[in-house]
């Protein structure tokens, strides 16, 4: 993965995943972190949530990382495919562990951790030139 995608990843905190049963569409926001070397995106959500109980039943997610600007000169943004993770037991442990150490203030409401597998990601920054794309495929 080139290292301006993964920077970009990292630097960020917030997706919008999209989920979709029975052909309907549905986005969520979620604070994240980025496991660079799995290339995965740690987030907490309740079980009871659409996107979450949507996941479960359709592991197929896609989403999107972007960034505020106010000039088309500036933006900078990815969009990403992946699939849904349901961590067993110790892979659990790791996710808190990377989770609560970027929001320590998370524990206050304790939430089930998931993940996404990242499978493709486009990212467009115009700061390296207008309309300029990378790509990433694992």
């Amino acid at each position: 993965m080139d290292k301006k995608i993964s920077n970009y990843i990292a630097e960020n905190k917030v997706l919008t995943m999209a989920t979709a049963v029975n052909n309907v569409p549905y986005c969520a926001n979620c604070f994240y972190v980025f496991d660079d070397e799995k290339k995965l995106l740690i987030f907490l959500s309740d079980e009871s949530t659409r996107h979450i109980t949507e996941a479960i039943e359709n592991k197929n997610i896609a989403g999107t990382i972007n960034t505020e600007v106010t000039t088309v000169a500036k933006i900078k943004g990815l969009q990403f495919t992946g699939e849904f993770i349901q961590p067993n037991e110790a892979a659990q442990k790791l996710f808190y562990d990377a989770y609560y150490g970027k929001f320590p203030f998370a524990k206050a409401k304790p939430s089930p951790i998931w993940g996404i597998a990242l499978h493709t990601i486009k990212m467009t920054d115009n700061t390296l030139g207008f309309g300029k794309k990378l790509k990433w495929e694992k």
